[in-house]
């Protein structure tokens, strides 16, 4: 469904890398007359709460958050105060996904690396927060900045051209943009939490199934091993020194696949993530592991980090790398969900050793040591496909919401850069040559 928005009823050509045109009675103001920058030092602690920038809102940072801060380096910090605009200045050329600005509500105190922005006489300080939003979401703060990283500083924003409607417009814009995005914001949050249900459904789906199989009528038994549980009385329950061997094959040359394990993704190429990782120069050495290969990543096996890879590769020297005693006994989406179930994670937990838990030490002989419970091949791979229909129906459902949720933030983005520039014209807005009834109207996408 679409809506309609009126649009003003003149328009005059303006001069800007990033508008053609705004309202007739609209102007432009270089950056300075609009914005100034705020300096206040926090040095004696004059606030001691603490504020984040995240995804576009200034919020409170949780105290379990402020883990090797001291009070001491907070008097390096800056104050903010309810109405100033924080802006992220640092690294444009390398990060351009994140939302790099924020109102602040709260009294507190927020890092110096920050811009920190207040509006001048005859401004709204909510309506250029919501200006400079659109510059942030449409990209328009990125011509901007200096030096090798792209940093911003206000020198980028004294001569910047910024769109200045009468004060008593700026106040009706921002109180509608506050108005429409609060219900976006709710729209998009109920969605969210929507996600986060079928998740946990999936999740669980696939915990009972390939730790208690398919068939809930199926007498029992205690298996006697606490991560394993009850399970069928029909199953399995072996060592898995019976069940694996362990491999540590080199390459020659480090030519091969390079793979990584992680506990979200489990064995997948190295080119295939997105994040920033370090590249040795040579990787000859290194061990190789052959598709069906049970792979750990030792020192993430405490968060789930394993996985049986679908191919040929090289992955680090530090990983463990298990070959079946036997072929065809394990389907190895059976084995790679089971050895991912909360069970078998929370007793990688409990064997592992390490000073704390983000050095803790899964090693093979743990895994040689531990006891693994499952059924027989055929019921493997019919549990696998029950799994995959209806998790299969589950990830449709996540992707639609998924969807939705990028359009409701696309229409959130375009209302507002729609508003604050004057392609439209908010309601309760009155202009000259109002008494004269138009025609002429702009469409938005619609919640």
């Amino acid at each position: 469904m679409n809506i309609y928005m009126q649009r003003h009823s003149k328009y005059k050509p303006v001069r800007s890398s990033y508008l053609c045109e705004i309202p007739e009675h609209w102007h432009i103001v270089p950056g300075f007359v609009a914005l100034r920058e705020n300096r206040r030092d926090n040095k004696g602690m004059k606030e001691r709460r603490v504020l984040s920038l995240s995804y576009g809102k200034i919020i409170v940072k949780p105290e379990e958050k402020l883990v090797g801060l001291v009070p001491e380096s907070f008097e390096t910090y800056q104050v903010a105060k309810p109405g100033d605009i924080i802006v992220r200045c640092t690294d444009l050329q390398n990060d351009k996904t994140s939302l790099r600005t924020g109102l602040v509500e709260d009294f507190g105190i927020i890092t110096s690396a920050y811009l920190n922005l207040a509006s001048n006489k005859g401004f709204s300080g909510r309506y250029l927060h919501y200006f400079l939003h659109s510059l942030d979401t449409t990209k328009v703060l990125y011509q901007l900045g200096t030096g090798l990283r792209q940093n911003l500083s206000y020198q980028d924003f004294k001569r910047f051209p910024v769109v200045s409607p009468p004060f008593a417009e700026q106040v009706i814009i921002a109180g509608f943009l506050d108005r429409k995005t609060i219900q976006i914001d709710k729209a998009i949050s109920v969605k969210e939490q929507q996600i986060t249900l079928l998740k946990e459904r999936k999740q669980i789906l696939i915990q009972n199934a390939v730790t208690r199989g398919l068939n809930s009528n199926a007498p029992m038994r205690d298996s006697g091993v606490e991560w394993i549980g009850e399970i069928p009385i029909h199953w399995s329950i072996k060592r898995a020194k019976y069940l694996f061997q362990e491999v540590d094959e080199r390459s020659p040359h480090g030519q091969e696949e390079l793979l990584s394990v992680s506990h979200m993704t489990g064995v997948t190429p190295r080119s295939e993530k997105s994040v920033s990782m370090f590249m040795a120069e040579d990787y000859t050495g290194s061990k190789t592991c052959q598709s069906g290969d049970l792979v750990f990543n030792i020192m993430w096996a405490w968060m789930g980090a394993l996985g049986v890879s679908d191919r040929s590769g090289i992955v680090s020297s530090s990983y463990g790398i298990f070959r079946q005693l036997k072929t065809q006994m394990f389907n190895s989406q059976y084995l790679e969900m089971l050895l991912k179930t909360i069970g078998y994670i929370e007793h990688y937990n409990k064997v592992s050793t390490g000073l704390h838990s983000s050095r803790l030490r899964f090693y093979s002989h743990m895994f040689m040591a531990m006891e693994i419970g499952y059924p027989d091949l055929e019921e493997q791979n019919t549990i696998v496909e029950h799994i995959n229909l209806e998790s299969g129906r589950l990830d449709k459902a996540v992707e639609i919401l998924s969807q939705q949720i990028t359009k409701l933030k696309e229409y959130k983005a375009t209302l507002i850069n729609s508003a604050v520039t004057g392609k439209v014209k908010v309601p309760g807005v009155v202009e000259p040559g109002d008494e004269v009834a138009r025609p002429d109207m702009q469409e938005l996408p619609a919640l």
